[in-house]
């Protein structure tokens, strides 16, 4: 199966979804522009170490995979962030095996929890390994790189059947955003979709709409997640969402399963099916290129 046959194959449409596929089979987000001085960084998603099923019976593998590739672009990036579910069960082997792996990449790493890494709702482990530079004591955090504002939310509170942010953490972003032009270019970083991506399948934000409300105001802002291991692109006014493809394995496409899950390709597919994304963000957004691993 080729990379343009399985994006049609789990890809979906919708009111507001778009999807454009480069020439060099990699998909680009449409409505963002690359410029001169614009801050370049790479997000990974949805590594699941710990997985063992068919779907991937290497995960670490594929991880290292994605490192490596990371490693090798012709022009390093300012930062790595993860998007979540580094580990699949937030053992501390797992946490230790994939921290092994992603120490070996040559720039700073930001990693935000998934749900499978704090279970229970316990973050002690995911905080014993990894944290958010800079982060409030609620592990939340927001800085400024090359004049894009970057603001990495936590969603995966008493998560059961779908996102949550919780009134402590909105309250810390309004203060956040209230001080901002307009004009501001902002990138959001979030595990789960803010947005009413498919919520039967829990891929929502209970109170993501709170958030996104504070976001309107702004020309352009840029929300990247993961959770969902596939790639699906969005648009509401001036928000620009997209979620990523997993170092893992992929997901069925939104309605396409009872439920969602792991789906089992031949090997050289599943290589075609997950991967990184490069994005170069600026003054007008953020244009971003996916790479699959094979």
């Amino acid at each position: 199966m080729k990379r343009s046959q399985f994006v049609e194959h789990v890809a979906w449409t919708g009111a507001g979804i778009a999807y454009t596929l480069a020439s060099a089979g990699s998909l680009v987000g449409c409505a963002v522009a690359d410029a001169p001085g614009a801050v370049d960084f790479v997000q990974i998603s949805d590594s699941h170490v710990g997985f063992h099923l068919p779907a991937n019976p290497d995960v670490l593998g594929t991880l290292k995979q994605a490192v490596d590739a990371i490693n090798a672009l012709p022009q390093a990036p300012a930062f790595v962030v993860h998007t979540g579910d580094i580990t699949h069960l937030s053992t501390p082997k797992q946490f230790a095996d994939a921290k092994d792996v992603l120490s070996a990449l040559k720039v700073p790493l930001i990693a935000l929890p998934g749900e499978h890494d704090v279970i229970g709702n316990d973050f002690k482990p995911y905080l014993a390994n990894f944290r958010i530079p800079q982060a409030e004591p609620g592990g939340w955090a927001t800085w400024e790189n090359g004049g894009i504002r970057f603001i990495a939310l936590l969603n995966v509170f008493n998560f059961e059947k779908m996102g949550l942010l919780g009134s402590d953490q909105l309250t810390w972003l309004q203060g956040v955003v209230s001080g901002l032009k307009p004009s501001q270019p902002i990138v959001v970083l979030t595990h789960v979709p803010l947005y009413a991506l498919f919520p039967t399948w829990g891929w929502t934000t209970e109170d993501g709409a709170k958030a996104l409300a504070m976001f309107s105001r702004f020309d352009n802002v840029t929300l990247l997640n993961g959770h969902i291991h596939q790639i699906i692109t969005h648009t509401e006014g001036n928000l620009h969402f997209a979620s990523a493809d997993a170092t893992a394995y992929p997901q069925p496409k939104p309605g396409a399963a009872d439920k969602p899950g792991p789906v089992t390709l031949p090997h050289d597919d599943l290589l075609r099916a997950i991967g990184y994304r490069t994005v170069s963000a600026d003054g007008n957004g953020a244009r971003f290129e996916d790479h699959p691993l094979g």
